[in-house]
């Protein structure tokens, strides 16, 4: 189907364009009495989730048999009915009778009870969809669901990402509901090209891989790609999950990218409330890398955030934080370690070089948060007491090389070429 779909880089749609761009999708879709999968965005990602799911069950209710959500929770923690019911604004005890008969459900990787194989992607072609960097059969693992519906529709924020070049999309399927394996392939294949190389690129070895694993998935589909500025929705397209997603992949890029004139010395990203354990967190890091100054330092502002990570924290406390030539050189050490979690680490930490036993990460990530500095030394991150940090007086300090970013982990900083 053609893309149906508005954008703007001045303004934002109302609520009932929203409302019509979606009932126009869905109106040229064959769904009656058929079995629909929706899949959602979990709390890591800011959109006005509630908005676009009413309008996706009011061209569903009176056509589809029946409708099941499911979270793309990816490597995140599940979310409770509670946090369901907040993100699509219903009181957490009237859920179902705000959406009677739908099914509410969150993916998880690593039940094995739940997920199949779809396809195994033979060595060469990996070697030709990474231009070479990768040389392995890769197993394309989903969740079941996706191949007991007859219909899928992906409710998709796109913004810059560390390992996509752009959220979105075919990403809701790998990771949203894919199982480890997939999920730690790609991910290390894009720490190993670097967050600086694929962040904000739209065309890209992991992206390509990402489309080549959908076309496995034998369901027809439809994705509802959207576009979040300040919080309201800029951009919405809706079609096939990879047209769609270029249009907004491209107004992403304009919306999402700000470009700065110079390095700074000291660069605090404040993260939002929502990311309350490192394994999101990372964010910050990843988005504001490329404008920290050699032997800079960016700190992770986050007096709320008191975990590593709920499902990779003892993984994490054992292996660290390092640049990504440490774990190449030392791969045979690392080898029971999911390549997931060491491109995590690495993309952390950020580029630098590992030589003769010795690691010079290009800049200094530092911790202002819950997580005792006894235990950012153990997770080779540096330390800085929360209190200490006043982000207001950050704000007009551009001049002595320092900058603020609040809401961190949304926009892609960059220097200007």
């Amino acid at each position: 189907m053609a893309t149906i779909g508005k954008g703007l880089e001045q303004g934002f749609l109302s609520d009932d364009e929203a409302r019509m761009l979606i009932g126009r999708a869905l109106a040229e879709q064959t769904v009656d009495d058929k079995r629909v999968l929706v899949i959602l965005p979990d709390l890591t990602r800011n959109a006005p989730i509630a908005l676009l799911f009413q309008a996706l069950y009011s061209g569903l209710a009176a056509r589809a048999g029946s409708i099941d959500v499911m979270i793309a929770t990816g490597t995140h923690a599940p979310m409770s009915d509670a946090q369901i019911a907040r993100r699509l604004r219903t009181d957490p005890s009237g859920l179902r009778d705000a959406y009677p008969g739908v099914r509410f459900d969150n993916h998880s990787c690593d039940d094995p009870d739940r997920l199949s194989v779809l396809a195994t992607v033979p060595a060469d072609d990996i070697a030709r969809i990474s231009d070479g960097l990768m040389r392995e059969p890769v197993r394309i693992v989903v969740n079941k669901a996706v191949l007991e519906h007859d219909f899928i529709v992906l409710l998709s924020p796109v913004v810059p990402h560390e390992a996509a070049g752009f959220a979105g999309g075919n990403k809701y399927f790998f990771p949203g509901v894919a199982g480890e394996e997939t999920i730690a392939f790609f991910h290390w294949m894009a720490a190993v090209i670097t967050n600086p190389a694929i962040n904000g690129t739209k065309d890209n070895p992991v992206r390509r891989f990402l489309d080549h694993a959908a076309a496995f998935i034998p369901t027809p589909r439809i994705a509802c790609n959207l576009v979040v500025d300040h919080e309201r929705l800029a951009g919405l397209f809706v079609g096939s999950v990879e047209e769609s997603w270029k249009q907004a992949a491209d107004l992403s890029a304009r919306l999402h990218i700000r470009y700065m004139k110079g390095p700074f010395r000291k660069v605090l990203g404040v993260a939002p409330l929502y990311y309350d354990e490192l394994w999101v967190a990372g964010k910050v890091a990843y988005k504001l890398e490329p404008v920290v100054a050699d032997g800079g330092e960016l700190i992770v502002y986050a007096p709320h955030m008191r975990e590593i990570s709920h499902t990779y924290g003892k993984q994490i406390r054992r292996i660290g934080y390092h640049v990504i030539d440490y774990f190449l050189a030392q791969m045979d050490r690392f080898r029971d370690v999911p390549r997931g979690v060491l491109a995590h680490s690495s993309n952390v930490k950020g580029v630098g070089a590992y030589k003769d036993g010795v690691e010079r990460p290009r800049i200094n990530v530092t911790l202002a948060s819950g997580i005792p500095e006894s235990m950012c030394r153990e997770i080779n991150l540096s330390y800085r007491d929360p209190a200490s940090i006043d982000p207001p007086t950050w704000r007009q300090r551009e001049h002595d090389g320092l900058l603020l970013v609040e809401d961190a982990g949304q926009d892609l900083y960059r220097l200007r070429p």
